[in-house]
């Protein structure tokens, strides 16, 4: 267990510091909110023997829009108010390289037309431009797609041929693979300049992913590919050769680190994936719960990464977890 803390005016009651949430598959399945979600948030609203608020964040791989709508969202569908700092996304950590990259050429991907452009212009990134924008300059960068009338109003006027792009920043998991894929290609072979001379690299362009999963769970009944399963394919595009780069998101350590500063407490964990989520717990030596309404599926064999304790729900988890704190 995670270490302990006083709550409150009441120095008998003692909590683990806080939870960590998933969110898809665990609070929600696709649009909807999964039906013990509600009951386990009441509990940490104060619902609960020790009748005191219990502080959470979420934590998900998942993100394409800003935390402020996330968080909206959110409330809307739980039912519960949610804070846009309790939402860490697998982007919110891009935060961190904004002092470097404020004022420089940079490339975001993923999400539709240029949602992900606002949201790395809220995070300070001044000079971000979208592979639509890229597709808008010069249709023949990849001639077997055409812009839709939206999608072209959302691009900015950039010549690309005198643009020096310093990096590119992987957000959110990108809708056109092979455009994507192309451009990102052009990128790193050209130094920088979209349609110069392939050569020896003389400028390395920094390439950022933020969620490694392979696959993730929506609406229909068999998982989706995901933005790891993207960088395997652009990986294997680039000549075969292991581009470097950089790889955040859940399971990483560094991911868990930026949670830890968030919380700026050690932190009880509630997640559906063995893979990321309780890899990236035991890896950092948090408690884990694994439950069974997301990815895992018990009938195909015990999880890859042995959890703290399995439940159905998450409403089943936060009991347990609150249980073993009463034994305290």
């Amino acid at each position: 267990m995670s270490k302990r803390r006083t709550w409150g005016d009441r120095p008998d009651i003692s909590f683990a510091n806080t939870f960590a949430f998933d969110i898809d598959g665990v609070l929600i399945r696709g649009p909807h909110a999964l039906p013990p979600a509600h009951r386990a948030l009441q509990m940490l609203q104060g619902n609960n023997p020790f009748k005191k608020k219990i502080p959470f964040i979420l934590l998900t791989n998942g993100g394409g829009v800003s935390e402020s709508a996330r968080a909206k969202g959110l409330s809307d569908k739980l039912g519960i108010q949610i804070t846009p700092n309790q939402c860490v996304q697998a982007h919110t950590i891009l935060q961190q390289q904004v002092s470097r990259y404020a004022n420089e050429h940079v490339l975001v991907l993923g999400g539709r037309r240029d949602e992900i452009r606002q949201v790395a212009k809220l995070y300070g990134f001044n000079k971000a431009h979208t592979m639509l924008d890229v597709l808008a300059w010069n249709p023949a960068v990849w001639p077997f797609y055409e812009l839709t009338p939206a999608e072209r109003e959302s691009t900015r006027p950039v010549d690309f041929s005198k643009t020096s792009v310093s990096a590119i920043f992987v957000f959110h998991d990108p809708r056109n693979w092979a455009l994507d894929i192309q451009i990102i290609c052009d990128v790193i072979q050209s130094n920088g300049i979209i349609g110069g001379p392939y050569g020896g690299p003389t400028k390395l362009v920094e390439l950022v992913f933020c969620n490694p999963d392979l696959i993730w769970r929506c609406d229909f009944p068999r998982p989706r590919l995901g933005q790891g399963a993207f960088k395997e394919a652009f990986q294997a595009a680039l000549t075969g050769k292991m581009y470097p780069h950089v790889q955040y998101g859940k399971p990483t350590e560094t991911t868990y680190q930026f949670a830890k500063s968030v919380l700026e407490n050690q932190i009880q964990l509630l997640y559906d994936n063995p893979e990321s989520d309780i890899a990236g717990a035991n890896g950092a030596g948090w408690p884990s719960v694994l439950v069974r309404t997301g990815v895992y599926d018990p009938v195909h064999g015990p999880p890859a990464h042995k959890p703290s304790h399995e439940a159905q729900d998450v409403e089943e988890a936060v009991l347990w977890a609150i249980s073993k704190e009463l034994e305290r």
